[in-house]
């Protein structure tokens, strides 16, 4: 498995606490998350789950490691068929679950898929596997090649079967589905419930709040609750702006007047 994004993610919104990788065999995986010596794991499916929780993920491509001089090495992608007259190697650990791959079956089954990998760096046979492992088991005299119409291997994130997946459990489950910041539950999930944050459909409030009144913040008089305050304030601001029809005629100045004879 390559985790290096997941456990790049967990760095940075998890610094204060630390992230150990622990590598296993695709044998010793499910052990490891039984006897706790593992919180959660990816893993190849299928799970057992009685006493197992997984969520699946994805689904590796399945390719051929080859010599780099192997006619294969010439094209990008290849068929089962095409391995008709190849001695495939089947490791005792293949994760591919098949009985028997196409091709010349060896006299004898390698006891790893690192054994099997060291045969095809001998010219002994080709080998078919998840492309991770490909990767893993990565040589200079060797390259890989997509092999169509085969079996391919899911994988999945396991953990012990509860309830409710530990606090941290969920926060390495939230990041591996690729929850964000804000969505993630969790500890974190956890701290920030007390903190109201404002809904995206919701106006702000205006000074004061509803209860005060336009009248109380635009200093008038307290008339009758809101809808008296809001009028109150409404005839404030008019007046200021020169006022109402009376108000403007009160405030021009009174002509003389002229006298009589």
């Amino acid at each position: 498995m390559t985790p290096a994004k997941w456990v790049r993610i967990w760095n940075e919104r998890l610094p204060d606490v630390p992230l150990t990788l622990l590598a296993v065999t695709p044998a010793e995986a499910f052990g490891a998350l039984r006897d706790g010596a593992a919180d959660a794991g990816l893993v190849r499916l299928p799970v057992d789950r009685d006493d197992l929780s997984a969520i699946p993920l994805y689904t590796e491509t399945t390719v051929v490691v080859v010599p780099k001089d192997h006619l294969f090495a010439e094209v990008e992608e290849i068929w089962a068929s095409d391995l008709a007259e190849e001695l495939v190697l089947h490791p005792l650990d293949d994760t591919l679950g098949w009985e028997q791959p196409p091709g010349r079956p060896a006299n004898e089954r390698p006891e790893t898929t690192a054994d099997a990998i060291d045969l095809v760096a001998a010219g002994v046979g080709v080998l078919a596997v998840p492309q991770s492992l490909a990767r893993l088991h990565h040589r200079k005299d060797l390259t890989y090649r997509t092999l169509n119409d085969v079996p391919q291997s899911r994988v999945a994130l396991s953990w012990p079967a509860a309830e409710e997946a530990p606090d941290l459990v969920d926060e390495f489950i939230g990041i591996v589905r690729g929850r964000t910041v804000n969505s993630t539950r969790g500890r974190r999930a956890e701290a920030q419930k007390g903190q109201k944050q404002p809904r995206k459909d919701q106006k702000p409030a205006r000074a004061g709040g509803a209860k005060q009144g336009g009248a109380k913040q635009g200093g008038g008089p307290k008339q009758g609750g809101t809808k008296g305050g809001a009028r109150t304030a409404g005839k404030g601001a008019t007046a200021r702006k020169g006022g109402t029809t009376g108000g403007a005629g009160r405030g021009k100045a009174a002509k003389p007047r002229r006298g009589r004879g």
